[in-house]
């Protein structure tokens, strides 16, 4: 009997109305909204924005990234990404190493600062979604990121996936 119900409340998903598609947009908008809020406001005191914290988040997730692979991660131009870099590593948060084997690439890694400012950003952000994750459920977080990750872009996808497996 649960069959036919769950067939037929997955067949209802593929044919949603505009108007259900509309409110899911809009409830993306204002949960991106609320989901940025925080860091924004920790940001905002030292004059960095969403790009600073994009390039934090990344480079902690994997220290000793190049910037070539921040770039394509983040999908900025090299002129924003490198003002970005400039500011982080004039004010202590990031340090640039030379590659060792190709002296041509620049590794990038927190500092001690650095590493600070991002777990206030992280924990921050944990606490929201951690907050909205206990209310939604186990099953309506799994579809959540199924939704999620369907809405990617495949070029960028496996970006995702590696970080997502634990390599970098």
């Amino acid at each position: 009997m649960s069959e036919p119900a769950n067939r037929n409340s997955g067949e209802s998903l593929l044919f949603l109305t505009d108007e259900q598609l509309r409110k899911g947009i809009e409830a993306m908008f204002f949960a991106y909204r609320g989901f940025t809020a925080d860091p924004d406001r920790i940001l905002a005191d030292m004059a960095y924005g969403r790009a600073h914290h994009r390039a934090i988040h990344f480079i902690r997730r994997s220290p000793g990234t190049t910037v070539n692979n921040l770039l394509t991660i983040l999908g900025v131009t090299k002129q924003s990404l490198n003002r970005v870099l400039r500011t982080l590593i004039e004010d202590g948060l990031v340090e640039s190493r030379v590659g060792r084997r190709d002296k041509r690439e620049r590794h990038l890694y927190l500092t001690e600062r650095g590493a600070d400012l991002e777990g206030q950003l992280s924990d921050a952000q944990r606490e929201r979604m951690r907050a909205a994750y206990r209310a939604a459920g186990p099953a309506a977080v799994a579809g959540f990121r199924q939704v999620l990750e369907a809405m990617m872009d495949p070029e960028i996808r496996h970006h995702y996936d590696r970080l997502k497996d634990g390599s970098s």
